[in-house]
């Protein structure tokens, strides 16, 4: 008996899931490309994370790339870091594609 002829049928991919807080990024929703360490302190090429472009921005505007390529070039440590702690404890509670303003001034 011959096999039936597959159907195409569009493949499904999950959403990828942000590093720092954790949510999935749906697609058609804002994201970036994380260097940890940065590229101008020795991170080109080097291992990089996906982010929601809202954690992203927070990222940046709460450390200086030398404080990013010193003490927090992992996720773990962003996320230890007291600033960043408390925006995710902030956007979790948003939907996934939620987009504002980053909160605070840039250092």
């Amino acid at each position: 008996m011959p096999v039936p002829a597959c159907q195409d049928k569009p493949v499904t991919t999950p959403d990828p899931i942000c590093a720092l807080c954790g949510r999935p990024i749906p697609q058609g929703v804002a994201q970036s490309r994380h260097h940890l360490v940065p590229r101008l302190k020795g991170g080109k090429g080097g291992e990089t994370v996906m982010l929601h472009h809202i954690c992203h921005k927070e990222i940046h505007a709460a450390l200086t790339e030398a404080e990013l390529a010193r003490a927090f070039h992992t996720v773990e440590a962003l996320r230890g870091h007291p600033r960043l702690a408390k925006f995710i404890e902030w956007v979790r509670r948003r939907p996934p594609g939620f987009l504002s303003r980053t909160p605070g001034r840039r250092r």
